[in-house]
């Protein structure tokens, strides 16, 4: 099965989120999170967290960016349980089981926008009218190397395979 995890490219997540996922996080959409609030009472920060940022199933802060991924079944089950306990805690579940069927829908749900190879970077956009909340999800493809030199590289940052960063590579 693929998800997908937050990634950072640069710090400017920790600067435009009033909570920044920490890398490596295994991600969901995290729209329910806006479902029941008023935009009005929106910060600017709270504002760009619903348009451009995807929620870090650990800390349920905001990253900009996510990268597809392989999941064990174990690690899945693992996200799922973290998954139910902030949405029973925090959005008001009736109970733990809606809670889990709830966390499985969205984790499910992330699973099926991961269909892409893995390494691919998404970023999510989303709008809301009267009516619904629009997510438009989006691929990022490196620019061509005809035209551009590769900068960018994904390594791990100490050999676990738990914590994705970007480094900066000049050739």
């Amino acid at each position: 099965m693929k998800l997908a995890r937050t990634i950072r490219l640069d710090v400017s997540d920790t600067n435009v989120f009033t909570a920044a996922a920490k890398p490596g996080e295994w991600a969901v959409t995290g729209t329910f999170a806006f479902a029941d609030s008023d935009p009005i009472a929106w910060t600017n920060k709270d504002k760009i967290a619903f348009r451009d940022g995807w929620m870090g199933t650990e800390s349920f802060g905001r990253s900009t960016f996510v990268q597809v991924t392989t999941i064990a079944q174990e690690h899945y089950e693992e996200t799922v349980r973290c998954l139910a306990g902030h949405i029973f805690e925090s959005y008001g579940a009736p109970g733990m089981i809606d809670a889990l069927d709830a966390a499985r829908t969205e984790v499910d749900d992330m699973a099926k926008i991961c269909e892409h190879p893995v390494g691919t970077l998404l970023a999510i956009e989303r709008t809301a009218d009267d009516q619904a909340i629009t997510e438009r999800t989006r691929v990022i493809t490196p620019p061509s190397e005809e035209f551009h030199t590769r900068i960018w590289a994904i390594d791990d940052d100490d050999g676990d395979g738990d914590s994705p960063i970007a480094s900066q590579r000049i050739r």
